[in-house]
Parts: C-alpha cells; structure tokens; sequence
C-alpha cells in the first residue's frame, strides 16, 4: 500500500477537495498533492494532521478494516523492579568497575577478555 494513494482514497471517499485538507490541516494544497501522488513521504506528524481532518483514526490511513487490528501476542519484557543481575547492590558496582576498566583497555585487550568469558561460559 502506498500512503498517497490512501489519502487520496480516504479524502475522494469523503468528498472531500485537496484545498479542503489544506483548510483543516494548514498544509499547502501543492504538498497535499506531491504526498497523494508519491513524490513525498509524509512525517507522522503530518500523518496525525490528515486523519484529523478526515476525521478517522490514525491507525485506518494503514488499515483497511473496521476495527483497529488485533495486536500479536508479544512477550513480555522482565520489568525493572525484577531483581536482574548487576541492577543493584554490589553486583552494580562490579559491574560499573568492570565497565570503567573496559574504557581503559584496548579494543584487542576487549576482545581478549570477551573470547574468554565467553569460553568460561561455555562450561
């Protein structure tokens, strides 16, 4: 799907004229037209402006259907009041005195170290 061609569906859809989006939305009827015709990419901002003044959602410029479409089941991230390794305590600071000295090293003397621990872990 191209947005342009979307737009230009949505606003012909709604009888309504390129000068009248430029009314509601302040945007030039010229740069209305580059967008409809695919010569410019609009910003989401931009995008947010032309649903108001079609008065859709935003989510139908992308989205044909009635309703907004069913978000996939995502997994969910650890929030940060878990207890995670190196998130407080000694662990944090070990983990602050490791980062410090790495800034210190050189790129070869890192990849050394990180060689290493990764065979250490590997166990």
């Amino acid at each position: 799907m191209i947005i342009g061609d979307r737009l230009r569906e949505m606003r012909e859809g709604k009888k309504l004229s390129q000068g009248d989006i430029e009314k509601r939305t302040g945007l030039l009827r010229c740069y209305i037209s580059r967008v409809e015709n695919g010569h410019t990419v609009p910003a989401i901002e931009t995008l947010e402006k032309m649903a108001r003044a079609l008065e859709v959602p935003l989510y139908q410029l992308f989205y044909d259907g009635e309703e907004p479409p069913q978000v996939p089941n995502l997994l969910k991230r650890k929030s940060s009041d878990e207890n995670v390794w190196g998130n407080s305590g000694k662990d944090a600071r070990f983990l602050g005195k490791l980062r410090r000295l790495l800034g210190k090293s050189s790129e070869e003397d890192r990849k050394l170290l990180l060689h290493m621990t990764q065979k250490m872990a590997g166990r």
